[in-house]
């Protein structure tokens, strides 16, 4: 298939999937596709120790009396916000791998005591592990569409219930 032919069938598949489009090929009359985004965790080397860190970071909020939530501050806003908070997720590339992602609840742009502009990204504070998939290190965030995203692992999932280490080797080999 040339390039040409492969770019149709891509546009009428989205065409099909959001339904009808407007003379200039936007879509009308439509709610926005799920949109997830990507971020390398930095200074975590586990999902656990990324949990660990959301459970201190929330129990100081609440020996502090303020509201608990877990916020990740950027410094770019989302300009796609809508297609984000319609379900997306913020998928976490740890040591190399996306190995876990959190619901994205909220996104509220700020200006800091410096005057620049930032953006919080709440984040439902429950981390849902994933498939692991390799990613190049990246500055910032990426979006990430939700068929390139990995799956949710659970226990019965091939290399769910196996340590993390074990599931990084295996997955260094290709073999999950």
């Amino acid at each position: 298939m040339n390039g040409k032919s492969a770019a149709t069938c891509l546009w009428m598949q989205r065409r099909l999937q959001t339904g009808p489009v407007d003379g200039g090929g936007r879509a009308t009359d439509i709610s926005p596709m799920t949109l997830n985004l990507l971020k390398l965790c930095v200074g975590a080397d586990s999902v656990e120790d990324h949990k660990r860190w959301v459970e201190h970071r929330l129990a100081a909020q609440k020996a502090a009396g303020v509201a608990q939530e877990q916020l990740h501050t950027t410094r770019m806003v989302p300009k796609r916000a809508q297609e984000l908070l319609d379900g997306g997720s913020l998928y976490w590339v740890i040591k190399g791998n996306i190995q876990a992602r959190q619901r994205l609840l909220d996104i509220r742009p700020f200006v800091d005591g410096s005057g620049i502009s930032r953006c919080h990204l709440v984040l439902e504070p429950v981390l849902h592990e994933t498939a692991w998939a390799p990613r190049r290190p990246f500055q910032g965030w990426r979006y990430l569409d939700p068929d390139d995203a990995p799956p949710d692992l659970s226990s019965d999932d091939t290399g769910g219930d196996l340590p993390a280490e074990l599931r990084r080797e295996l997955a260094g080999l290709g073999l999950l």
